[in-house]
This record gives structure tokens, sequence and C-alpha cells, in this order.
């Protein structure tokens, strides 16, 4: 089996691996249907309405993340996933319900959609780690990156599907679907079995534990610096939904099949950067920084296309930097800390990385609305550079970092630490952090 696919060797993980594809779908497809009923059917075409919408939705990671995460480190997780798949299910079909039903309004899609931030706020943390349960712990970043492509993948056939048939029979009846898909992810858990997994040292009950997890990600500098980036990023540049629905609609004067078929381009991107991110073993800060720098450059670039089709190509690149640099993020965490405070930080990660939507989708829609939809494409790049561009210098001042590139010689990319003699390659370590000041260090790329 290929390096890129080795973590389906494993029974389990293939059971999840499959369902979370279906899930998925139906996930991206209710994405596109709300943001798409409050645009044009409950608004006349407000960026802030939606931008609200998703806020909702991402508000719960901000104000309840580090109690889910512990959750995670204290309870079975099998038990703890069937419960909120459950959950969101039920939801979906409830919002389908009143939609099909012609008596829906504004605040009922803004009230299910912080509902739903609730169900998945408990849901990511134990979703995120439950992976390493499923597959040895060196194939963990593999098996992050597949789940990666499962989600993107998902993303080439949801939109399209979305836009479809919203055009046919409605956005009600999506969300129907999407609540119908978590039965999928609910009987592949229920599947599993116990004896092949890799189950890990759950946390004890005790005072101070969110403290704990707290001062843990403080005390590692390469966690914070990734926290500081993809919690930028996520504010201002992960707005897909918010902005290509302003574009296709406000910009372009296209319809829901075009509007779908924006997210299905930028999936296909965003596929080959996860099925890149599947094959490498050890991702590191540097990758999540040099992806960033990209990303600005693609979003900024796709933000100043003239037509329609030439906006939709152009999201590939943006949906490949994207996905190399959320990959990057969450495999460099998940791969370098202690299992046993592993959903404490991921949820931690959740909180600054989706729950700074509730900040940023408001301001983006308001920016659209105000200025024009190609600034609220902008505003992403102009934020993403200047934050990467920030973190390089502190990692070089901080972490005593140089950084070489030579265009006529291999290795291209050189990262050089500068506390000691040359000549010594050390053993590459989990993260960019700095090494012990021992001796002097160089490391390739």
């Amino acid at each position: 089996m290929s390096a890129t696919f080795t973590s389906l060797r494993y029974p389990n993980y293939r059971l999840w691996f499959g369902a979370a594809l279906v899930a998925n779908v139906g996930t991206w497809m209710q994405r596109i249907a709300q943001d798409w009923l409050v645009l044009t059917v409950l608004t006349d075409e407000s960026g802030v309405a939606v931008g609200i919408t998703t806020a909702l939705q991402f508000l719960p990671f901000l104000l309840i993340g580090p109690w889910t995460g512990l959750l995670a480190d204290r309870l079975p997780r099998r038990g703890l996933l069937m419960a909120t798949q459950g959950s969101m299910g039920v939801l979906a079909v409830g919002l389908g319900a009143l939609v099909l039903s012609g008596s829906a309004e504004l605040w009922h899609v803004y009230a299910f959609a912080l509902g739903l931030g609730v169900a998945t706020a408990f849901d990511n943390p134990a979703r995120q780690t439950f992976v390493a349960e499923l597959v040895p712990p060196e194939r963990l970043s593999n098996a992050v990156g597949l789940n990666s492509a499962s989600f993107n993948a998902a993303r080439l056939i949801g939109p399209g599907a979305a836009g479809l048939l919203i055009a046919a029979v409605g956005p009600g009846w999506v969300f129907v679907v999407n609540g119908l898909t978590f039965a999928a992810t609910i009987a592949a858990v229920a599947l599993m079995r116990p004896a092949a997994m890799w189950v890990r040292d759950r946390a004890p009950r005790g005072k101070g534990q969110i403290v704990e997890g707290l001062r843990y990600v403080r005390g590692r500098s390469d966690i914070m610096v990734i926290m500081v980036v993809m919690a930028v990023v996520s504010t201002f540049g992960l707005n897909f939904q918010l902005t290509s629905a302003m574009m296709a609609r406000v910009e372009f004067d296209r319809g829901a099949g075009e509007f779908g078929l924006l997210g299905s381009v930028l999936a296909i991107g965003s596929l080959a950067g996860a099925l890149l991110a599947a094959r490498r073993e050890r991702p590191r800060v540097r990758l999540v920084i040099g992806a960033a720098f990209a990303f600005a450059i693609a979003t900024a670039v796709n933000a100043l296309m003239p037509t329609y089709w030439l906006f939709a190509v152009t999201t590939i690149p943006v949906g490949l930097s994207a996905l190399t640099m959320m990959t990057a993020a969450n495999s460099t965490i998940q791969t370098s800390i202690d299992p046993v405070m592993r959903g404490r930080v991921m949820a931690l990660y959740m909180m600054v990385f989706l729950g700074s939507t509730p900040i940023g989708s408001p301001i983006v829609g308001w920016i659209g609305e105000a200025f024009g939809p190609r600034w609220s494409i902008l505003v992403g790049s102009i934020t993403t550079f200047a934050v990467a561009l920030a973190a390089t210098a502190w990692a070089r001042r901080s972490w005593r970092v140089s950084v070489r590139y030579r265009l006529r010689r291999r290795p291209h990319l050189e990262v050089v630490y500068l506390d000691a003699p040359s000549g010594t390659t050390p053993e590459p370590s989990p993260t960019d952090a700095p090494p012990t000041p021992t001796p002097e260090r160089a490391r390739a790329a």
C-alpha cells in the first residue's frame, strides 16, 4: 500500500475514514445551504447576516473549548462521539423540517447555528484525539493527513451537490440529508473492535486540570507560535463560505449552482494539500509559516481575478496552501504533545483556531458590504502575510535560527541553529522549537 494511505491498513481506521467521508459530504452540503438560505432567502444579500450565522456556529469553541477538551481527556471517546454525532444529526433534521414547513426565520437559523456549534464544540476535541486510538503512534501524522483528505474529498462533492439540490428542491432537503449522514459515523464507531485500538490513558479527575493544560501550552513556544498564526489566519482569511457567497452573488451575479461549484474547485487544491500532508512523517512549525506566506499570496491573486471562471481556477492554490497550513499545524501539535494532555491541548488549539471565527466573520462580512467582496478576501491576505512575517522575525530572534535558500544547490532550504559549532546535524525533532543549547546544529529541509 502507498505510504500516503498506510493508515487504511487498520480496520478500525478504515471504518472511520469511510463514515467520515459520508458525514463530511453532508456537512459541506449544509454549510452551502445555510449560507445560501441566509443570503438569498431570509435577507437581501446581507453579508453581515451570513457572518453572524457563521460566528454563532463557532462561538461555543471560544466560550467552552477548555472544558470540552477536558471531557475528551477524561471520558471514553467512543461514547462521547456517538452522543455528539447524534445531537448534530437531530439539529440538522430539525432545521430542515422548519425550512420545509415554510416557517423558518432568520433568528431560527441563528439559534440552530448556535446549537450546532455547542454540539460541535464537544465533538471536535473528541474526534481529533480519537484518531490516535485507531492507528499506532508512528502512523498518527498519516492518519491526520488522511482525515483532511476525507474532509476535502467531501468538499469536492458536497458543495456541488448542495447547489444542484438547492436549485431543484430548495435548501430544506439539504439539511435533512445532512442529518441522516451522521448515522454513518455512529454505526462505524459502534462496529469498531476495542481490542484493535491503541487506547490512551485517560486523565484522572482532579482540580486545576484546565489550568494545567494552559500552563503546558504556555511552556511550549512552538505551539504558541502555531496558535497565534492560525488564530489570525482563521479570523480574517479562512472565511471561504462567506467570501465565496458574496463573490458569486454580488460580484459575478451568479446563482446557487455556481456558488456550490466554487467550493468544489477550492477542494481540488485542498485535497492535493491533504494527500501531500499524509506523506509527511514529521511536519514542523516552519511548514506552517511557509504555507501561511503562500496562502497570503494565493488569496491576493484570487481576490483580483476579473471573471468568475478565473476566480474559480485561482481558488485551487488557495485551497492547497490553506490545507497544507492547517494540516501541518494539526499534525505538529498532535505528534509532539503528551497523550494525556492531547484533549485539552487540541481543545485550546480549536478554541483559538475556530473560536476566532465569531470575531472575524461579522467583520469580514461588513468589509464585503462596505467596500466590496474583493476586499473581504484581501483583508485576509494582508493580515496573514503580516502574522507570518512577524512569526518569522520572532523565531529568528528567539530561537536563534537562520534560514538560507540556495537556488542552485541541494538542499535548497537550510535551517541553521546559530548557537555552536558547525558541522553537526542533529536528529530531527518533532518541532522547530530551539534545541537544548549544547552543540551547534544545522538542519536541512
